[in-house]
């Protein structure tokens, strides 16, 4: 996961001096993982360590922070009742928006007392920056050290009717999606969009396609099946990770046709999955955007489903 910049600089916009609650080190089982985290406010809070009692006393006693960062550790079984039997150390930093300001944009590394940085934590942060890769989330001979968090994988939703406000609603909370939302005006859109979608009225969508990264995954489900025919074309020409599209198997055996004369191969087309998520739900658009879910987080799933569906 990763330091969630973008929701603690949010949360500091929305709610003044805000405490981050991370999970920095654990010992036998725990119910969440190294840096997995919570941002805690007076009345209020978002993420989670795990929840139970541990979650419960870190939220209320983050409240009452007055430190400006605090490492606590929690045996789990003898100090809460719960069931894992490990322990946690969580620390807890408050913030407010000069504090965000400050922070680093690619690691984030700080003490959690007064030691001076070690040469072990000084190795982890070189190897990192000189490989340009993400460090596991640790703490080290007293020093946190987090990647922050980027998403992994770009996912475009073409239309932002009943089903893809819904999709977004169901998909914008994970936290490893950036979300590119399509259509063909402002008007089409929700007056509120979530952190981390990004909207991009167009009054020719499909013109769009050529700026989509060729990794990115897509879902095309928008009120004109002309459209969606445009869509399914430009994507095969431009290529993609995945790509899904809502419809019918009628719909579907008609869009392969029509794709056939515009020169696509059977293979290639066999690439785009139709239908997406999981007929036996229904057709609602919350049912729609659950299976879609699920599909997505598993994408062994996905493969499995569209060989089938193509077969």
């Amino acid at each position: 996961m990763g330091f969630d910049l973008e929701a603690l600089r949010e949360a500091v916009k929305s709610h003044g001096r805000v405490t981050r609650v991370v999970i920095a080190a654990i010992k036998g089982s725990s119910p969440r993982e190294v840096g997995a985290s919570m941002l805690v406010w007076p009345g209020g809070q978002s993420g989670t360590i795990g929840g139970g009692t541990l979650e419960f006393e870190a939220a209320e006693t983050a409240r009452r922070q007055t430190a400006e960062r605090v490492l606590s550790h929690h045996a789990l079984g003898p100090d809460m009742g719960q069931c894992c039997g490990g322990a946690v150390s969580l620390l807890s930093e408050v913030y407010d928006a000069e504090a965000v300001n400050s922070l680093d944009a690619e690691i984030i590394c700080r003490a959690t007392d007064n030691r001076v940085m070690s040469l072990t934590v000084k190795r982890v942060l070189n190897e990192a920056r000189g490989q340009g890769t993400r460090p596991e989330a640790q703490l080290i001979d007293g020093w946190m050290i987090e990647p922050v968090h980027k998403p992994a994988r770009q996912l475009w939703i073409w239309g932002a009717g009943h089903v893809g406000r819904a999709l977004v609603d169901v998909l914008s909370p994970l936290p490893d999606l950036a979300i590119t939302w399509v259509d063909t005006g402002p008007e089409r859109f929700p007056e509120t969009i979530p952190a981390g979608v990004t909207t991009l009225p167009a009054a020719k969508p499909a013109e769009l396609v050529r700026y989509a990264p060729t990794e990115a995954e897509h879902l095309v489900l928008t009120y004109s099946h002309t459209l969606d025919l445009e869509l399914c074309n430009r994507l095969l020409n431009h290529d993609f990770a995945f790509a899904g599209l809502i419809g019918s198997a009628t719909k579907w055996a008609r869009f392969r046709s029509r794709l056939g004369k515009l020169g696509h191969p059977p293979d290639r087309i066999s690439r785009i999955t139709c239908p997406i998520g999981d007929p036996s739900l229904g057709k609602h658009p919350q049912m729609i955007a659950v299976g879609v879910a699920a599909d997505m987080l598993r994408p062994a799933l996905t493969e499995t489903r569209k060989k089938d569906l193509s077969a």
